[in-house]
């Protein structure tokens, strides 16, 4: 399918790869944050695990449906021959970088000082549920073929962590009443990759007369809107409510109560120091 206007295709352009710039290099405050305090002490370790499973979902979703032409036939059949593919080139270079760069920071959290935090037992749980459910549905596609629904599942799975990963940090923050240790950076640039990558959306959208690029990818659609609505409470909570405040130390959390703080948030790490 071919672009109806060429200044559309070009906008287009420029929101995606703005989208990919933003989002790519905003994993690097945090990784040079952690690299110049030589700890880990106020990143949260669910986030970051949780981080993972979703960008390698996600980077499975997105490489498949840009590569392959058999899974593009089944898109084109369930959407329309007329339909484009809602995969760009930015989007798959995002998810390589994503994965190797969130690995890169799970690195950080086994070389660097990190208090008495710890990684909790339900975010565990929570990834190993998610990738045994992408193992099951693995083999209920391979006898009739069904890549589309077989990938549409790891979506669904990468939209479920992004909603999922945020919470640990926001609560976090909420009984340190500290921002310190997370990256404002990285909120910074993963909004305005947020609001680009919605941008590209409704250009492609408003070029085809079509919304099927927003519900035939409600992955990419779910992953800006939760984005920046997360990035905007950790801007609340960086610039508004605990703006140059001093780590609320709480006596649960200095006595390392895993499971008062588990109770509160039901996916925050434990224990801060």
């Amino acid at each position: 399918m071919a672009w109806n206007s060429f200044p559309l295709e070009i906008i287009y352009q420029i929101f995606g790869w703005i989208a990919f710039f933003s989002w790519s290099i905003s994993f690097y405050p945090q990784v040079i944050l952690n690299y110049r305090r030589k700890s880990v002490v106020g990143l949260n370790f669910d986030f970051v695990v949780l981080n993972l499973t979703k960008h390698s979902t996600y980077l499975t979703y997105n490489a498949t449906l840009y590569f392959s032409s058999v899974v593009q036939n089944q898109y084109r059949d369930k959407y329309g021959r007329d339909e484009m593919i809602p995969v760009a080139a930015n989007d798959v270079a995002f998810s390589i970088h994503a994965v190797l760069l969130t690995a890169f920071t799970l690195f950080q959290i086994f070389i660097y000082e990190r208090g008495i935090q710890k990684v909790s037992k339900i975010s565990f749980a929570l990834v190993i549920a998610a990738w045994g459910t992408a193992a099951v549905c693995v083999f209920i596609a391979l006898p009739s073929h069904s890549w589309l629904w077989l990938i549409t599942v790891f979506n669904t799975i990468q939209v479920t962590m992004t909603v999922i990963k945020y919470i640990p940090q926001a609560f976090m923050n909420f009984y340190r009443k500290s921002t310190e240790g997370f990256s404002i950076g990285n909120i910074l640039l993963d909004f305005l990759g947020g609001v680009t990558n919605y941008g590209q959306m409704a250009t492609q959208s408003i070029d085809q007369g079509s919304w099927v690029n927003f519900y035939g990818n409600i992955g990419k659609t779910l992953l800006s809107l939760v984005s920046i609505f997360f990035d905007l409470l950790f801007m609340v909570q960086h610039y508004v409510l605990y703006r140059n405040k001093p780590i609320h130390h709480s006596s649960k959390l200095d006595e390392g109560n895993d499971e008062a703080l588990l109770k509160s948030s039901d996916l925050a790490t434990s224990d801060l120091p």
